[in-house]
């Protein structure tokens, strides 16, 4: 893995290529993590919800690291234990990681469920934010290995006047209002009583009830001020107007006026789109962009969600996972504002009408030039009731050049490893081999490493992007190649699945191109990068600048 900065160096070449479509596999490895939630036999509803994960450099050598978030006993939300602990793991290089949760400070101390990585101060070292049941933690990156609890002095410790503690399921940085500075959008799940819980009983047997049966929460907006704290900005911004039970949150700029929208999914209820209307509110449009229900116009448990370019025209989609007989919807961006829903027509209702799923992620795995999507899947009860399976085998919808779906379980080699209750799953090349690896969470197992084997190999291109006059991460970001076959985009965000967070460059998957014609990168701040004639397999690291 070769890092360049501005040059343009060819890495590989001469590699004769197949320009057919590449086959998608992956092989299993173990890391020593252990999803504990702490399930009882009166099913309180966290249990059945944790689960993010997080791949990120914390350390700056160059290689990505795994973050978990943990439970806690469900009676007081505290870490009373060690197996409670979030974990973080250091590559090493060559698939080994070592643990170092101690050493960073990351072990935490209330009920985790998902997390959100970016360098919300602009410092180059990426800060963790973790989404809990009735606590959200702050960590401050130090740039030595180690990491501060800031929450208190960033002014993120507050409870809701109204609502009191909130249950957050996960988080997404962006730079709402393009000042340079990441903002934080925390995704709320529903009101939570341990001593009231909701008791549902089928066959006898205790089950996790339907979220019908909790009010919902208001989703938080918080804005930074450029000096390490924030201030709650949900309620002018238009955010806190809308109740809902999120579940999946992604960022990305629909209708290509330079600032971010949402998109949220809710379990059992309407999705939300937040419309970005100036950098100073947001406006929710689902209904008028055709994205609120699926078309036959029922209540699904929206779970994991994607925002990005499915079919190679410039403009982002949206793809979001949910239970069996609800299908995995898509909605493909037609531009002018609006959607359309596609799911039938492009073969995923039929393949996924039997899957359950709670992650989900649009990466090009076989480095064909098309996004594949995706899915960590497992129900949500433990026992079973009628024929419902509720562990599964996760599974690639391989894309076939942006109209149709290819499902791979077996032939992708996740029947492999013992089917599970999967949660969350994050993206990155763990390998260096630039090809796009997964991990996955799984409750009661241990987390799975899911290392991409897909061949034969194909070119790629990863773009890292380094901001000046936008925000350091360079969050919201666009980024265009154009090659012989064609053009494709993606843009920088670390907000995408279930409760997860994907930190890392803008992956392209490049086919039989050996070189980009010209590689196109829109800052959040206006600015306009063009270069030519760059060479494939390797990362290339874009600075800012106005020349």
């Amino acid at each position: 893995m070769i890092r360049v900065i501005g040059a343009l160096i060819p890495v590989l070449t001469g590699i004769a290529l197949s320009v057919e479509p590449v086959p998608i596999r992956f092989e299993y490895h173990p890391i020593p993590f252990r999803l504990d939630t702490d399930e009882t036999p009166l099913r309180h509803v966290p249990a059945a919800m944790a689960g993010g994960v997080a791949v990120f450099d914390y350390n700056g050598d160059g290689r990505p690291d795994i973050f978990f978030t943990n439970g806690a006993d469900i009676a007081t939300l505290h870490k009373n234990s060690s197996k409670y602990f979030n974990r973080l793991f250091r590559n090493d290089g060559n698939l080994h990681f070592t643990d170092v949760t101690k050493a960073a400070g990351l072990e935490g101390s209330g009920y985790d469920i998902g997390v959100a990585v970016a360098d919300y101060d602009n410092d180059s070292h990426p800060d963790i934010f973790v989404a809990g049941v009735h606590r959200n933690t702050l960590y401050h990156n130090n740039g030595d290995g180690t990491f501060t609890d800031v929450t208190s002095s960033a002014g993120l410790a507050h409870a809701d006047a109204q609502y009191g503690p909130q249950w957050a399921v996960g988080a997404a940085w962006l730079d709402f209002n393009n000042d340079g500075l990441l903002d934080l959008f925390v995704l709320n799940y529903l009101q939570w009583d341990y001593n009231h819980e909701p008791r549902c009983q089928q066959a006898g047997k205790e089950f996790y009830c339907h979220p019908k049966f909790y009010k919902g929460l208001p989703n938080q907006l918080f804005l930074n001020n450029g000096d390490g704290t924030f201030r709650d900005v949900s309620e002018s911004s238009g955010i806190r107007a809308q109740v809902g039970k999120g579940m999946g949150v992604a960022v990305a700029d629909y209708d290509g006026d330079g600032l971010p929208d949402l998109f949220t999914t809710n379990d059992g209820y309407y999705n939300f789109f937040f419309h970005n209307t100036g950098g100073k509110r947001y406006e929710e449009v689902a209904l008028d962009a055709g994205v609120s229900l699926v078309e036959d116009g029922r209540f699904i448990s929206g779970m994991g969600v994607d925002f990005r370019d499915i079919d190679n025209d410039g403009l982002p989609d949206i793809v979001f996972v949910a239970l069996d007989k609800e299908t995995f919807p898509i909605f493909r961006n037609r531009g002018h504002g609006g959607f359309e829903e596609v799911t039938k027509t492009t073969g995923m209702a039929k393949l996924s009408w039997n899957m359950v799923g709670y992650g989900a992620g649009l990466f090009d795995f076989d480095n064909d030039g098309w996004k594949d999507l995706f899915v960590t899947r497992g129900h949500i009860n433990a026992d079973t009731f009628g024929a419902d399976v509720i562990d599964q085998s996760n599974t690639v919808m391989r894309n076939l050049n942006g109209k149709t779906w290819q499902a791979l379980t077996e032939e992708a080699g996740f029947t492999a490893h013992a089917p599970a209750r999967h949660r969350g799953c994050a993206f990155g090349d763990l390998d260096g081999d630039g090809r796009v690896d997964v991990v996955a969470t799984a409750i009661g197992r241990e987390a799975e490493l899911w290392i991409n084997k897909s061949s034969p190999p194909a070119h790629w291109l990863d773009v890292s992007l380094q901001g000046s006059k936008s925000n350091r991460d360079g969050m919201g970001a666009v980024v265009k190649i154009m090659t012989r076959s064609g053009s494709q985009w993606n843009h920088m965000t670390s907000a995408a699945g279930y409760a997860s967070s994907s930190y890392g460059p803008v992956h392209f998957g490049l086919g039989a191109d050996a070189s980009i014609d010209l590689l196109e990168v829109r800052w959040p701040s206006g600015i306009v990068q063009r270069l030519q004639k760059v060479s494939a397999d390797r990362i290339l690291t874009v600075r800012e600048s106005p020349n």
